[in-house]
């Protein structure tokens, strides 16, 4: 089904919408994080303890500073908002499955006495989402929105590599796995080929 000029714009409102509330929520959380003395920071993922798995969803939300929420709105603000043009459900599973992915990664390879949280892992898995996305689903306007997208945040890929102290390059890197992931998982039908019509041949 062709998409209109009014579906499309009500796409783009709620797409807006759902990313300015997440948005507002980080800053929100850091808010009471802060007046409370940092007592959030308690839902973070520490590494191999099997307690810390049900931190794996809450610990994305969270951060360790207004800095570091700082840091992640932009990014988070922009590729959200792309990603979720696709559709509300698709991205809520997306997002899920990096949550997941990276947080998983994050409890198994992260250093000892640990504690990992932000909103980064999305981040990295959103980046890769639709960087893969256009491909898989053989779209070529997703395909030239994910190159854009390599161009303006391709920098974040060294993200993933282990350089700097105090930094979940873990997180990146199993983020940036799960949004690949999730391109394959969630890709679109592929439309059926109409059946072509029988030719009759003219010799001359």
């Amino acid at each position: 089904m062709p998409v209109t000029r009014t579906s499309a714009t009500a796409r783009a409102v709620t797409a807006g919408v759902v990313m300015l509330a997440w948005i507002a929520l980080l800053w929100l959380l850091e808010g009471i994080d802060t007046a409370t003395g940092h007592s959030l920071d308690t839902y973070g993922v520490s590494p191999r303890d099997p307690a810390e798995l049900a931190d794996i969803v809450p610990s994305a939300f969270l951060h360790s500073g207004w800095e570091h929420v700082a840091s992640n709105s932009v990014p988070l603000l922009v590729l959200g908002f792309i990603a979720a043009l696709g559709g509300l459900g698709r991205f809520a599973a997306v997002v899920l499955v990096v949550i997941v992915t990276s947080g998983l990664g994050v409890w198994l390879t992260a250093p000892a006495n640990t504690v990992t949280l932000g909103a980064s892992g999305v981040v990295f898995g959103l980046f890769g989402y639709l960087l893969v996305r256009g491909f898989v689903d053989r779209r070529p306007l997703d395909v030239v929105i994910g190159v854009v997208i390599a161009a303006v945040y391709g920098s974040l890929l060294w993200g993933v590599l282990p350089t700097e102290s105090g930094i979940s390059w873990q997180g990146h890197l199993f983020g940036l796995i799960g949004g690949v992931v999730a391109a394959f998982a969630f890709r679109r039908p592929r439309r059926p080929r109409r059946p072509r019509e029988p030719y009759d041949y003219v010799t001359v």
